[in-house]
């Protein structure tokens, strides 16, 4: 009698055991259709400082299908489905007043030299219409962020160079301060402010930065910073590689209030898998990661919630999460937390693309200003009699709007 029972309980055992497995598994078809439709796009990956530890960036010394020491290798990638990638073109903060600059152009160099060795797997991508083009071919666009605002050397002719060099988004700071800006450890007490957030040198950056079109990155920066560029900026936002912070509560990750600011901005927060910051521990799971999902959809909306996994940029990973090929669990289970369709496609990467075509939107804007004001400025000299141009110039209306736009503008580009 007592093996008939024995044998009923892991007959149940193993019939429920086959309908979780089944249930997970359908989650997971969806997720991989859902991400052969739209793009999976990644805020934040570290591959390429991994280059520059293990290779010194010589890449005729490593091979991407055969690497076994880096989160990220073209087999997992292909398996993680990742559409997009903005690799982090990072330099330590301790190359600040060095040779921050440098560095940065060694690490986005190897970027391009990546691309270009493995081209077909990726395509070097600067615009939301380069990340479909990419998608379409079945190849992951590859676009640069600049990982700390040091390596700017606060020259405005850096960043401007920066972004010809395919740059499209810039971290205000990494764990330190710049001249400029206050980084996250500010909030922590460990650092003292410098700037009560931006200097006005700050704040005209992030000026130039709209006009470029650069996105502005706010992960690693103070709350007063977020708050401060929220205010200012022209175009929407985002949080590369940052969590909730109500969830988790280190410094890193976007409180509340930011989140609200995000969403009445049209910006971004991309999900950090670092266990640090998911569950504020040395261990997490994938639920703790969708834990940060659901909150940030909770409290400000799925419009506003991305993918930014920090993958080769930290030491610890949760479980499930160990590389770039286990990020389709993620997705999976967000399906599995009733999340919809049009929602998982707006984490995955309409909300980037969004974000992206705005930025570049505001870019666009400025320079139509720009052209319709110095259009005017030049018909109106060239019509009049010298003698009486300065007069004229004075009095124009359409002239006097030019003059404002300067003075509320970085003058460089003339």
């Amino acid at each position: 009698m007592l093996s008939k029972v024995i044998s009923a309980a892991y007959l149940a055992l193993w019939i429920s055991s086959c309908a979780v497995t089944s249930a997970v598994d359908q989650y997971m078809i969806r997720a991989l259709q859902l991400m052969s439709e739209t793009p999976l796009i990644d805020g934040h990956n570290d591959l390429p400082w991994q280059l520059r530890k293990q290779f010194n960036n010589e890449l005729n010394k490593v091979d991407l299908y055969t690497l076994k020491t880096t989160h990220t290798n073209i087999p997992k990638i292909k398996e993680g489905r990742l559409g997009a990638q903005f690799w982090s073109a990072y330099v330590p903060c301790e190359t600040q007043y060095k040779d921050a600059v440098r560095q940065t152009l060694e690490q986005i160099d190897v970027i391009h030299r990546m691309c270009e060795k493995y081209p077909e797997t990726f395509m070097f991508a600067t615009s939301s219409q380069d990340i479909i083009e990419a998608f379409n071919m079945n190849k992951t666009a590859s676009l640069i962020g600049v990982e700390g605002g040091h390596s700017l050397d606060s020259s405005l002719g850096t960043l401007r160079t920066m972004y010809k060099l395919g740059v499209r988004y810039l971290t205000l700071t990494h764990s330190c301060n710049t001249p400029w800006a206050d980084n996250w450890l500010v909030d922590t007490g460990s650092e003292p402010s410098q700037h009560n957030g931006l200097s006005p040198f700050g704040k005209q950056l992030i000026v130039e930065m709209n006009r470029l079109g650069m996105l502005i990155d706010l992960a690693h920066v103070t709350v007063a910073v977020m708050n401060q560029v929220l205010n200012m900026s022209k175009a929407p936002v985002i949080f590369s590689h940052s969590s909730a912070y109500s969830v988790c509560p280190n410094k890193r990750n976007v409180p509340d209030d930011v989140l609200m600011r995000v969403n009445n901005t049209g910006g971004i927060v991309m999900v950090n898998f670092y266990n640090d910051y998911v569950t504020c521990s040395s261990t997490a799971t994938v639920s703790d990661v969708a834990d940060h999902f659901d909150h940030i959809k909770k409290v400000a909306g799925a419009g506003i919630v991305g993918f930014g996994g920090d993958y080769d940029g930290v030491t610890r990973l949760p479980a499930g999460l160990e590389d770039v090929s286990k990020v389709p669990k993620v997705v999976a289970e967000l399906l599995r937390r009733g999340w919809t369709d049009k929602e998982v496609k707006a984490a995955l990467g309409d909300n980037l693309l969004r974000v992206l075509r705005e930025a570049e939107k505001v870019t666009h804007t400025h320079t139509f200003f720009l052209l319709l004001f110095f259009g005017a400025f030049s018909q109106k000299t060239v019509t009049v009699d010298r003698q009486e141009r300065g007069r004229e110039m004075g009095d124009d209306p359409t002239l006097l709007l030019f003059k404002i736009f300067l003075s509320n503008h970085d003058r460089h580009f003339l």
